[in-house]
């Protein structure tokens, strides 16, 4: 059996759905373990471009199990959509399975996801306003809502009164917004719930069946290292954990049947939304990036930030999800560029040398990237298949983020199609 975790080793945003599209028809379940529709992966079908918010990106493949996790947060209306639009590109979703335990979002996350934001004016996070956040603070606070609560009319009932007490008090005299009707959110989920029950399942231990009679599981993360609520750049962060524990917690499979971590990475770096970023770019380069490589949200369409390679970053995320390989992502978008170069250390407002994030926020917020220069070269590497058939500047370039690491680089993207990828190594 093979367990493997696949993470973002940056603020998310890196390729992991064509990553995932990749590796997908190796596995016999893709699980998807944390957090909600604030992610998306784009994948290609048959010519057509997808965008993934909730939907394992393994649904493509019929002969994989695709299956959401506990550890995410579920809008059932974006579901069924998301559902609608794969059903019609023929693609089956019939064998799709939900955690009993997995946590809807209600209608009045989201309003208090944008009404936080706008409160916050100038210091706010950069969400998504989708209710995330609201959704996973209701779990901790134990006044959420779980995917089989929809299997039980009056459970269900009761668990909504129960949560109105507080969150209209609130929404009417925080923020000035209507308050919410117990009778009109069951009459809605109600209806959700016809549609998804066939899909609701206790996961855990089909997961855990499935490992010990040597089928392989690839667990799915959304998100990125730096966007993690305990080791992210807090409070700039999400409200999940996407690192490669995550996967353990949000599926209820343990870290000894876990064999490998697949970090991906871009061969630079974005982010989206608010928060310290030590290598943005603020210039011509920044904004060839951008171009280059369409830098857009998935979810959001909002325009990344973008800058250099932060070998810093990746190290730290190496560090914390234990990688055992890495996918470097967009290697052909350096071939803008005659001369590239390498964030390898930070310097602090004190004149401090830092090779691993500052343990202080204010450190890593006035963070100057320390960089080393490496030549470009300037030819189309779209069409290489094979490590050798990259250009030596390019290998080399490969090598020395190997080398920074500490963890080898077993996939290389240099293109957005499937067939656009070196496999330098086997997962499994």
């Amino acid at each position: 059996m093979a367990g493997v975790v696949l993470v973002g080793v940056q603020w998310g945003d890196e390729g992991k759905g064509k990553i995932t599209d990749l590796l997908a028809s190796q596995f016999d379940y893709v699980v998807r373990f944390q957090g909600g529709n604030n992610a998306g992966h784009t994948v290609i079908y048959k010519g057509t471009k997808l965008q993934l918010h909730l939907v394992p990106s393994g649904i493509m493949y019929p002969q994989v199990i695709p299956a959401i996790g506990n550890g995410c947060v579920i809008d059932p209306e974006v579901l069924i959509k998301e559902i609608e639009m794969l059903n019609a590109q023929d693609i089956s979703t019939d064998r799709l399975l939900i955690s009993t335990n997995a946590h809807l979002i209600m209608p009045y996350h989201k309003d208090l996801d944008g009404a936080s934001e706008r409160r916050l004016g100038t210091n706010e996070i950069g969400t998504t306003r989708r209710g995330i956040g609201p959704a996973y603070r209701d779990k901790a606070a134990r006044l959420g809502l779980r995917m089989q609560d929809l299997l039980d009319r009056s459970i269900f009932r009761e668990k909504v009164t129960a949560a109105l007490v507080e969150t209209n008090d609130v929404l009417e005299k925080i923020y000035g917004l209507d308050p919410y009707s117990v009778d009109d959110i069951t009459a809605e989920f109600m209806e959700y719930a016809k549609i998804l029950e066939p899909h609701i399942i206790e996961l855990s231990p089909v997961l855990n069946d499935a490992l010990d009679s040597g089928k392989n599981v690839f667990f799915e993360g959304a998100q990125g290292t730096l966007l993690d609520i305990d080791h992210g750049t807090y409070p700039f962060v999400t409200s999940s954990n996407p690192t490669a524990g995550g996967a353990c917690v949000g599926t209820g499979v343990g870290p000894t049947k876990v064999a490998r971590v697949l970090g991906i990475s871009k061969a630079y770096i974005t982010r989206v939304g608010s928060g310290p970023f030590p290598t943005e770019l603020f210039d011509a380069d920044g904004d060839t990036f951008i171009d280059v490589g369409h830098e857009y949200g998935t979810t959001t369409g909002r325009k990344r930030r973008a800058g250099w390679y932060d070998a810093v970053i990746t190290k730290y995320a190496a560090q914390i999800n234990g990688l055992t390989d890495l996918a470097i992502t967009k290697l052909d978008v350096l071939s803008a560029f005659p001369t590239i170069k390498i964030c390898v250390a930070y310097e602090d407002a004190r004149g401090v040398r830092h090779t691993t994030v500052p343990g202080h926020q204010s450190a890593f917020h006035h963070a100057k990237p320390i960089y080393e220069e490496m030549k470009g070269w300037n030819v189309d590497i779209t069409g290489a298949r094979t490590f050798e058939e990259l250009p030596q500047e390019a290998q080399d370039y490969i090598a020395r983020l190997e080398e920074l690491a500490g963890v080898p680089v077993s996939i290389i993207a240099v293109g957005p199609d499937r067939e656009q990828t070196i496999i330098r190594r086997s997962l499994i």
